[in-house]
Protein backbone atom coordinates (compact mmCIF):
# COMPACT_ATOMS: atom_id res chain seq x y z
CA UNK A 1 0.00 0.00 0.00
CA UNK A 2 1.46 3.27 -0.77
CA UNK A 3 0.96 5.88 2.16
CA UNK A 4 0.44 8.93 1.09
CA UNK A 5 3.37 11.73 1.72
CA UNK A 6 1.30 14.04 3.47
CA UNK A 7 0.41 11.41 6.44
CA UNK A 8 4.16 10.27 6.25
CA UNK A 9 5.30 14.43 7.19
CA UNK A 10 2.54 15.16 9.92
CA UNK A 11 3.72 11.41 11.57
CA UNK A 12 6.97 12.95 12.00
CA UNK A 13 5.87 16.46 12.95
CA UNK A 14 6.81 16.87 16.69
CA UNK A 15 3.37 16.81 19.26
CA UNK A 16 3.49 20.78 19.41
CA UNK A 17 3.54 21.54 16.05
CA UNK A 18 0.51 19.27 15.39
CA UNK A 19 -1.43 20.77 17.56
CA UNK A 20 -0.24 24.57 16.40
CA UNK A 21 -1.97 23.22 13.28
CA UNK A 22 -4.82 22.07 14.69
CA UNK A 23 -5.67 25.39 16.55
CA UNK A 24 -5.07 27.64 13.12
CA UNK A 25 -7.68 29.33 11.82
CA UNK A 26 -10.06 27.34 9.43
CA UNK A 27 -9.55 28.18 5.69
CA UNK A 28 -11.39 31.62 4.97
CA UNK A 29 -14.54 31.14 2.54
CA UNK A 30 -15.63 34.82 1.93
CA UNK A 31 -19.42 33.82 1.04
CA UNK A 32 -21.75 32.04 3.27
CA UNK A 33 -21.79 28.53 0.92
CA UNK A 34 -20.42 27.96 -2.54
CA UNK A 35 -23.33 25.45 -3.13
CA UNK A 36 -26.34 25.92 -4.71
CA UNK A 37 -28.14 22.21 -3.51
CA UNK A 38 -29.90 21.94 -0.22
CA UNK A 39 -27.16 21.49 1.52
CA UNK A 40 -28.92 22.21 4.98
CA UNK A 41 -30.92 19.18 4.67
CA UNK A 42 -29.06 16.50 6.04
CA UNK A 43 -28.01 18.52 9.39
CA UNK A 44 -31.95 19.26 9.46
CA UNK A 45 -32.58 15.95 9.31
CA UNK A 46 -30.56 14.97 12.20
CA UNK A 47 -31.15 17.87 14.12
CA UNK A 48 -34.72 16.44 14.36
CA UNK A 49 -34.27 12.95 14.48
CA UNK A 50 -31.57 13.08 16.68
CA UNK A 51 -33.32 15.81 18.88
CA UNK A 52 -37.10 13.71 19.01
CA UNK A 53 -35.34 10.48 20.10
CA UNK A 54 -32.95 12.49 22.83
CA UNK A 55 -36.77 14.45 24.15
CA UNK A 56 -38.33 11.05 24.49
CA UNK A 57 -35.75 8.53 25.62
CA UNK A 58 -35.20 11.11 28.35
CA UNK A 59 -39.06 11.78 29.48
CA UNK A 60 -39.74 7.70 28.98
CA UNK A 61 -35.92 7.10 31.66
CA UNK A 62 -37.70 9.45 33.55
CA UNK A 63 -40.98 7.67 34.36
CA UNK A 64 -41.59 4.95 36.90
CA UNK A 65 -44.22 3.11 35.76
CA UNK A 66 -45.01 1.51 32.23
CA UNK A 67 -42.05 0.05 31.11
CA UNK A 68 -43.20 -3.49 31.91
CA UNK A 69 -45.64 -5.50 30.68
CA UNK A 70 -45.16 -9.34 31.05
CA UNK A 71 -43.20 -10.97 29.22
CA UNK A 72 -41.34 -7.45 27.81
CA UNK A 73 -39.16 -5.05 29.52
CA UNK A 74 -38.13 -1.70 28.02
CA UNK A 75 -34.72 -1.85 27.08
CA UNK A 76 -33.70 1.32 28.18
CA UNK A 77 -34.83 0.01 31.89
CA UNK A 78 -32.85 -2.93 31.59
CA UNK A 79 -31.22 -4.30 33.07
CA UNK A 80 -33.61 -3.45 35.91
CA UNK A 81 -31.48 -3.63 39.25
CA UNK A 82 -33.31 -1.60 41.89
CA UNK A 83 -35.89 -3.13 44.52
CA UNK A 84 -38.70 -0.84 43.44
CA UNK A 85 -38.30 -2.29 39.94
CA UNK A 86 -41.73 -3.90 38.09
CA UNK A 87 -39.69 -6.77 37.10
CA UNK A 88 -36.14 -6.25 38.66
CA UNK A 89 -33.46 -8.51 37.11
CA UNK A 90 -31.26 -8.52 40.05
CA UNK A 91 -31.97 -6.22 42.93
CA UNK A 92 -28.78 -4.64 43.78
CA UNK A 93 -30.53 -1.08 44.88
CA UNK A 94 -32.70 -1.49 47.91
CA UNK A 95 -35.98 0.09 47.99
CA UNK A 96 -34.03 3.81 49.07
CA UNK A 97 -33.69 4.38 45.55
CA UNK A 98 -37.05 6.22 44.67
CA UNK A 99 -36.52 7.49 41.52
CA UNK A 100 -37.03 5.65 38.38
CA UNK A 101 -34.97 2.13 38.01
CA UNK A 102 -34.13 3.91 34.17
CA UNK A 103 -31.68 6.10 36.07
CA UNK A 104 -29.31 3.48 37.25
CA UNK A 105 -28.17 2.05 33.82
CA UNK A 106 -29.72 4.70 31.18
CA UNK A 107 -25.88 6.39 31.48
CA UNK A 108 -24.14 3.54 29.38
CA UNK A 109 -25.70 3.83 26.62
CA UNK A 110 -26.11 7.55 26.83
CA UNK A 111 -21.83 7.50 26.76
CA UNK A 112 -21.70 5.09 24.36
CA UNK A 113 -23.98 6.82 21.85
CA UNK A 114 -22.70 10.28 22.78
CA UNK A 115 -18.97 9.01 22.46
CA UNK A 116 -19.15 7.04 18.87
CA UNK A 117 -17.34 8.01 16.16
CA UNK A 118 -20.99 8.24 14.11
CA UNK A 119 -22.66 10.18 16.38
CA UNK A 120 -20.06 12.57 16.78
CA UNK A 121 -19.74 13.10 13.18
CA UNK A 122 -23.58 13.57 12.78
CA UNK A 123 -23.80 16.17 15.79
CA UNK A 124 -20.66 17.91 15.29
CA UNK A 125 -22.04 18.68 12.06
CA UNK A 126 -25.63 19.33 12.79
CA UNK A 127 -25.92 20.88 16.06
CA UNK A 128 -22.49 22.46 16.26
CA UNK A 129 -22.09 23.08 12.32
CA UNK A 130 -18.46 21.93 12.76
CA UNK A 131 -18.21 21.62 9.52
CA UNK A 132 -21.84 22.16 8.57
CA UNK A 133 -21.54 20.58 5.08
CA UNK A 134 -18.66 20.49 2.29
CA UNK A 135 -17.69 24.32 0.82
CA UNK A 136 -19.99 25.76 3.67
CA UNK A 137 -18.13 28.17 6.06
CA UNK A 138 -17.93 27.49 9.91
CA UNK A 139 -19.10 29.50 12.67
CA UNK A 140 -16.14 28.81 14.23
CA UNK A 141 -12.72 30.59 13.78
CA UNK A 142 -10.23 28.00 15.89
CA UNK A 143 -10.44 23.93 15.55
CA UNK A 144 -9.24 22.07 18.62
CA UNK A 145 -10.02 18.63 17.71
CA UNK A 146 -11.23 16.96 20.70
CA UNK A 147 -7.70 17.73 23.36
CA UNK A 148 -10.05 20.14 25.19
CA UNK A 149 -12.63 19.10 28.26
CA UNK A 150 -15.53 18.20 27.84
CA UNK A 151 -14.57 16.40 23.86
CA UNK A 152 -11.42 14.94 25.88
CA UNK A 153 -14.14 12.82 26.99
CA UNK A 154 -14.59 10.96 23.81
CA UNK A 155 -11.63 9.19 23.94
CA UNK A 156 -13.74 6.57 26.44
CA UNK A 157 -15.47 5.43 23.93
CA UNK A 158 -14.08 1.79 23.94
CA UNK A 159 -14.37 1.46 27.44
CA UNK A 160 -18.14 2.13 26.99
CA UNK A 161 -17.94 -0.75 24.50
CA UNK A 162 -16.52 -2.67 26.89
CA UNK A 163 -19.11 -2.42 29.11
CA UNK A 164 -22.11 -2.24 26.59
CA UNK A 165 -20.87 -6.05 26.03
CA UNK A 166 -22.05 -6.85 29.77
CA UNK A 167 -25.39 -4.73 28.64
CA UNK A 168 -26.04 -7.00 25.69
CA UNK A 169 -26.27 -10.05 27.84
CA UNK A 170 -29.67 -8.58 29.31
CA UNK A 171 -30.77 -7.48 25.89
CA UNK A 172 -30.40 -11.05 24.62
CA UNK A 173 -31.90 -12.53 27.89
CA UNK A 174 -34.65 -9.65 27.67
CA UNK A 175 -35.10 -11.03 24.12
CA UNK A 176 -34.70 -14.79 24.60
CA UNK A 177 -37.92 -14.05 27.49
CA UNK A 178 -40.03 -11.93 24.99
CA UNK A 179 -40.47 -15.48 23.32
CA UNK A 180 -41.61 -17.35 26.75
CA UNK A 181 -44.87 -16.87 28.07
CA UNK A 182 -47.16 -18.65 30.70
CA UNK A 183 -48.69 -20.75 28.40
CA UNK A 184 -45.55 -21.63 26.52
CA UNK A 185 -43.22 -20.67 23.86
CA UNK A 186 -44.71 -18.80 21.44
CA UNK A 187 -44.30 -15.88 18.52
CA UNK A 188 -46.31 -12.75 19.10
CA UNK A 189 -46.12 -8.86 17.46
CA UNK A 190 -43.84 -8.09 20.51
CA UNK A 191 -41.52 -10.99 19.97
CA UNK A 192 -41.25 -9.56 16.86
CA UNK A 193 -39.90 -6.14 18.41
CA UNK A 194 -37.57 -7.51 20.42
CA UNK A 195 -36.01 -9.22 17.66
CA UNK A 196 -35.50 -6.81 15.74
CA UNK A 197 -34.07 -4.16 18.67
CA UNK A 198 -31.53 -6.78 19.81
CA UNK A 199 -30.55 -7.36 15.65
CA UNK A 200 -30.08 -4.05 15.11
CA UNK A 201 -28.16 -3.58 18.12
CA UNK A 202 -25.96 -6.31 17.75
CA UNK A 203 -24.90 -4.80 14.06
CA UNK A 204 -24.44 -1.62 15.75
CA UNK A 205 -22.09 -2.98 18.37
CA UNK A 206 -20.35 -5.61 15.31
CA UNK A 207 -19.35 -2.71 13.51
CA UNK A 208 -18.15 -0.61 15.64
CA UNK A 209 -14.56 0.32 15.12
CA UNK A 210 -13.81 -0.46 18.63
CA UNK A 211 -14.95 -3.90 17.79
CA UNK A 212 -12.58 -3.63 15.39
CA UNK A 213 -9.90 -2.90 17.13
CA UNK A 214 -10.28 -5.41 19.65
CA UNK A 215 -10.71 -8.04 17.10
CA UNK A 216 -7.72 -7.78 14.80
CA UNK A 217 -6.29 -4.42 15.74
CA UNK A 218 -3.24 -5.91 17.55
CA UNK A 219 -2.54 -8.66 15.18
CA UNK A 220 0.68 -7.52 12.93
CA UNK A 221 0.59 -10.30 10.62
CA UNK A 222 -3.08 -11.73 9.80
CA UNK A 223 -1.52 -14.51 7.93
CA UNK A 224 -0.54 -16.20 11.05
CA UNK A 225 -3.96 -15.58 12.79
CA UNK A 226 -6.31 -16.39 10.00
CA UNK A 227 -9.12 -16.92 12.29
CA UNK A 228 -9.24 -13.14 13.79
CA UNK A 229 -8.31 -12.05 10.50
CA UNK A 230 -11.57 -13.73 9.23
CA UNK A 231 -13.40 -12.21 12.11
CA UNK A 232 -11.43 -8.90 11.39
CA UNK A 233 -12.93 -9.18 7.72
CA UNK A 234 -16.57 -9.68 8.56
CA UNK A 235 -16.73 -6.68 11.51
CA UNK A 236 -15.04 -4.70 8.53
CA UNK A 237 -17.80 -5.48 6.18
CA UNK A 238 -20.38 -4.47 8.56
CA UNK A 239 -18.56 -1.02 9.50
CA UNK A 240 -19.14 0.01 6.02
CA UNK A 241 -22.76 0.68 6.74
CA UNK A 242 -22.08 1.63 10.55
CA UNK A 243 -23.80 5.11 10.60
CA UNK A 244 -27.09 2.60 9.01
CA UNK A 245 -26.94 0.51 12.10
CA UNK A 246 -26.16 3.33 14.98
CA UNK A 247 -29.32 5.13 13.44
CA UNK A 248 -31.32 2.44 13.07
CA UNK A 249 -30.53 0.69 16.54
CA UNK A 250 -31.43 4.47 18.15
CA UNK A 251 -34.56 4.74 16.29
CA UNK A 252 -35.67 1.31 17.87
CA UNK A 253 -35.04 1.36 21.17
CA UNK A 254 -37.73 4.09 21.39
CA UNK A 255 -40.08 1.75 18.88
CA UNK A 256 -39.59 -1.11 21.95
CA UNK A 257 -40.15 1.47 24.91
CA UNK A 258 -43.28 2.71 22.85
CA UNK A 259 -44.74 -1.32 22.73
CA UNK A 260 -44.25 -2.00 25.85
CA UNK A 261 -45.89 1.06 27.28
CA UNK A 262 -48.64 0.78 25.01
CA UNK A 263 -49.46 -2.96 25.96
CA UNK A 264 -48.54 -1.64 30.26
CA UNK A 265 -51.32 0.92 29.75
CA UNK A 266 -53.49 -1.67 27.78
CA UNK A 267 -53.98 0.69 24.93
CA UNK A 268 -53.32 -2.32 22.24
CA UNK A 269 -53.19 -6.14 22.32
CA UNK A 270 -50.28 -8.24 21.90
CA UNK A 271 -51.57 -10.46 19.09
CA UNK A 272 -49.88 -13.93 18.49
CA UNK A 273 -48.82 -14.88 15.26
CA UNK A 274 -47.83 -18.64 15.76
Amino acid sequence: MIVPRTYILLNVLTADRRNEIQTKARAAIKQATLRDDPWWALPLFYIVFLGVLLVYSTIAGLLKSGYFAEPYISPIFSPCLAANCAHATFRLIGMWWFLSPALLVIWLPIGFRTTCYYYRKAYYRSFFGSPPACAVREPHRKYSGETKFPFLLQNLHRYFWYLMVVNMVFLFWDTIRAFDFPDGWHVNVGSLVFAVMITTMTLYMLSCHSARHLLGGGVDVFSRDPVRHSVWKFVTKLNERHGTYALLSLLWIPVTDVYVRLLAHHVIHDFRLI
